[in-house]
Formats: C-alpha cells, sequence, structure tokens
C-alpha cells in the first residue's frame, strides 16, 4: 500500500545557499510555461480554435535556457528543469480534466521545493549502517544530505526537497509491506444493506463536530488538552503583537522579514497542534469504536465568509457584526474540521472500515428521541430540550446521535445515493426535498414545458 512520511532535513550552510539556487531555477521554469501559456492563450482565443489550441500544449523548456538572459540555469541539473516543466503540463493536464485550477506563477518567497527523480538521490547506509542521502549527479552534487529518521521506509521512486521558515523537509511516498485490498465506498454500502437496523445501531457511529468541543462521538468527548489550549492562546497573543508590529515597519526591510518569520513560527506551532489532534483523535476513533463512521456533510468554506456590508435607506452603511463573524469563522477554521475526517477516513481504510457523510440541515436543532425539529429544542450551547417530549441531553450527544440515526435510514433505504462518500435520499423512496433552481429554469424551451416547470 503506498505510505507517505516526512523527514526531517539539516543541510549545511553550502548545501543551502545550493538548495535555494536550484528551488529558483525550478521556479523560473514554472513561471515562465505560466506566462507562455498566457501568451499563446490570448493569440489563440482570437484566431485558433479553444480545443486546438490546448492540443498544442508540451513540457518543452530547452528554449528558456539561454546564455545571456539565464545563464544561471546551466548550474543547475537538468533533470530538475524537466522535472518542474513536467509538473507544469501534469497540472494542466488536471485543470482541463476539472481537478483543479490553472498553473499559477509562483511568488519568490521564503518558501520553495523541488522535485527530484530517481537519478538525482540514492540512499547509502554507512559503515554503522545508517542511511545517508546523496543528492544530485555524479558531476553537479551537494553531497551527502543529513536527515533525522522517526520510522522505517522503503526507498522511493521521487522524493520532494521543501524549503518553509528556514526549515528544511524530505517527503516521498513509498510502496510499504503491507497488503491490504481497499475496499470502495459503493461496496461498503451494497454490505451494510443486507443488516438489520440492529445490526447497525451497533456498528455505526455518528460524529458531531463543533466549535467548543471539537468532536464529539457517542459518549465521548475529544477536545484540546489544557497544554494545547495554553499554548495555543499564546500563540495567538504572540501573532497579534507581532502583526502590530509588523504594521509599523518598513517594507523589503532586514527587520521586517525577520518579524514575519516569527509569526509564521508561531502560526506553524498552531498548526502543529492542530495535526497532533486531529492524528490522536482519528486514532481512537477509528481503534476504539465501531466499523462505519458518519459525520455531518459541512461546507466550511461557505460557513466562514465574511458578511455582506449593510445599507440603510439613505445608503448609509450600518453595522453587519462582521468583528463578532471573523471571530466564530476563526474558532471554526482553528479546529480543523476537514483535516479529522481525512485523517480518519485513511485510517479506516487501512482496517477496512467505512467512512460517509450525510446532509447536515437541521442535526442539532432534531430530537434523537422523537424526532422534533424546532429551534426552540436548543436555546444554549451545551443544553438540549425538546419543546415536544421533553427529552434532555446534551446537545452534542444529541446531534451525534440524530447523525447516527439519519445514517442508518439512509443506508437502508433502497433510494440512497453515494456520491464521494455522501449518503443522499433520492429516488423512489427518497426524501430529498430540491427546489427550483435557475437550471431547473433554463431547460423549459417550449410551451408546454414552460407550463409545467411553472406548475
Amino acid at each position: 500500500m503506498l505510505t507517505g512520511i516526512q523527514l526531517r532535513a539539516y543541510p549545511t550552510n553550502h548545501q543551502k545557499l545550493i538548495l535555494s539556487q536550484w528551488m529558483g531555477c525550478a521556479r523560473f521554469i514554472w513561471n515562465a510555461k505560466c506566462d507562455e501559456d498566457k501568451y499563446f492563450r490570448g493569440f489563440a482565443r482570437k484566431f485558433t480554435p479553444y480545443n486546438q489550441y490546448y492540443e498544442t500544449q508540451d513540457q518543452k523548456y530547452s528554449h528558456f535556457k539561454s546564455e545571456e538572459l539565464s545563464a544561471w540555469l546551466k548550474q543547475c541539473p537538468s533533470q530538475i528543469l524537466r522535472n518542474s516543466a513536467s509538473n507544469w503540463k501534469d497540472t494542466l493536464d488536471r485543470f482541463k480534466s476539472g481537478i483543479c485550477g490553472r498553473p499559477k506563477r509562483k511568488k519568490k518567497t521564503d518558501k520553495g521545493s523541488i522535485y527530484l527523480t530517481r537519478e538525482l538521490f540514492r540512499f547509502e547506509p554507512d559503515q554503522f549502517g545508517k542511511l545517508h542521502l546523496f543528492i544530485g549527479t555524479k558531476t553537479n552534487n551537494i553531497g551527502i544530505l543529513k536527515f533525522g529518521i522517526h520510522a522505517d521506509f522503503n526507498e522511493p521512486k521521487s522524493l520532494y526537497i521543501r524549503k518553509e521558515r528556514g526549515q528544511y523537509f524530505v517527503s516521498f511516498c513509498y510502496e510499504d509491506d503491507q497488503d491490504i485490498q481497499v475496499i470502495k465506498p459503493e461496496e461498503h454500502l451494497e454490505y451494510l444493506r443486507g443488516m438489520t437496523a440492529e445490526q447497525l445501531q451497533d456498528i455505526v457511529v455518528g460524529i458531531d463536530r463543533g466549535v467548543v468541543i471539537p468532536v464529539h462521538a457517542e459518549h465521548r468527548e475529544f477536545d484540546f488538552s489544557k497544554e494545547q489550549k495554553n499554548h495555543l492562546s499564546k500563540a495567538d497573543r504572540y501573532i497579534k503583537r507581532l502583526q502590530r508590529k509588523l504594521s509599523q515597519q518598513q517594507k523589503d526591510s532586514n527587520r521586517r522579514a525577520r518579524t514575519k518569520h516569527r509569526i509564521a513560527v508561531h502560526h506553524a506551532k498552531k498548526a502543529n497542534i492542530r495535526k497532533d489532534f486531529a492524528h490522536k483523535t482519528s486514532h481512537a476513533l477509528v481503534n476504539g469504536f465501531g466499523k462505519v463512521f458518519v459525520f455531518e456533510k459541512l461546507n466550511t468554506k461557505q460557513m466562514t465568509k465574511k458578511p455582506a456590508p449593510k445599507k440603510d435607506e439613505l445608503g448609509r452603511f450600518i453595522p453587519n457584526k462582521a468583528k463578532a463573524k471573523a471571530g466564530l469563522n476563526k474558532a471554526i477554521l482553528n479546529v480543523g474540521w476537514y483535516q479529522i475526517a481525512s485523517f480518519l477516513k485513511y485510517k479506516a481504510e487501512r482496517l477496512g472500515k467505512a467512512v460517509f457523510s450525510i446532509p447536515a440541515a437541521y442535526t442539532s436543532q432534531e430530537c434523537a428521541s422523537c424526532g422534533h425539529t424546532h429551534p426552540d429544542n436548543r436555546k444554549s450551547q451545551d443544553r438540549f430540550k425538546c419543546v415536544n417530549c421533553g427529552h434532555i441531553d446534551n446537545a452534542d450527544h444529541n446531534a451525534a446521535m440524530v447523525i447516527k440515526q439519519r445514517a442508518v435510514k439512509l443506508i437502508l433505504d433502497s433510494g440512497t445515493l453515494l456520491d464521494d462518500n455522501h449518503l443522499s435520499s433520492s429516488g423512489r423512496g427518497g426524501v430529498r426535498k430540491t427546489k427550483k433552481s435557475v437550471k431547473a429554469f433554463s431547460r423549459c424551451t417550449d410551451e408546454a414545458s414552460k407550463e409545467k416547470c411553472a406548475a
């Protein structure tokens, strides 16, 4: 099975200089291909068909090497330049397939990376059996690059060397010795439909994600430890103070660059804490609970949007609670909802378990006992009291039970559709409600269909 690993590297000052130069050359080729694509797109927009233009795109880079204009490219191994152009072409192909966005220019920052294929590195054991990493070719190399090993791994076919905040990392994927057959979500769903509701109740786990309590599964809560919360708040205080200092410093000065570096270090500390929490939470869930984990599908990007400005009748701007919304957005993004779900997904695949998601509408307002949905059921953050049956419970636990019950019903429903591990009801027996949209009305061309759509 394909496994990824990231190792901390410790280059010398001379190696740092050479690696920075190589990263700059790789960025030069990438930006040159982006500029070339932009130029020919503008030309093709007027004189050639759209599809015909993309068929002529390639990964050639030799015409960017010039003794007068770009003599420094000769100091970089040609394989690194080739890999940069190849990565650009792969990104363009992914863009044409609708997987990602168009390749964009890369700015010159303190970050950088180079992609090394098999001919540019090799792992060599020394006389004591410790692995060393040789970087470069026979005629153009930086010698042995020291790195720390925290786990066993097999030799990869390619790797990345990345630089961030003055630190260097070696990351790659390799085939481990574990022969694990990944079960597709459709196969999981087909198998689960052969069970009864009582059997599904024993193996399905509903997971509610929130801001105050990041994860609530069954009767267990997962939250940051006291030390982690203290480190997060301490980093926030430092960042706030350094941002104030940064605003008063001159642009492009050395002191401003040092301040930006200190801010980046504190942001990295917060990211490491979130990553550690996501790993520990997903590990505890996948090893100590059921076999089917169900999340509510949350559109975090839409939830953390800035509020639209408001105006009164005279056209003057009025308060729109933007400051309060900014605090809520920061709290949502600080938890790392997506990271927890993604970590749980790949760990569940290794153990043959399934991860699904369901629609998140009204999961916090629905009663897990009687199914009554009303906004007054949850008047506070932590307390749930049903206005219909009087059921009292912790709000997060009630939401987790609602997610579990909805998942069981959707699994047993023959009209359930599965799209990107998302369970939704449709078709015969489905209960999904749709609204009329612009796309629906756009299909109404003749008079008969217009009358049907209007009805």
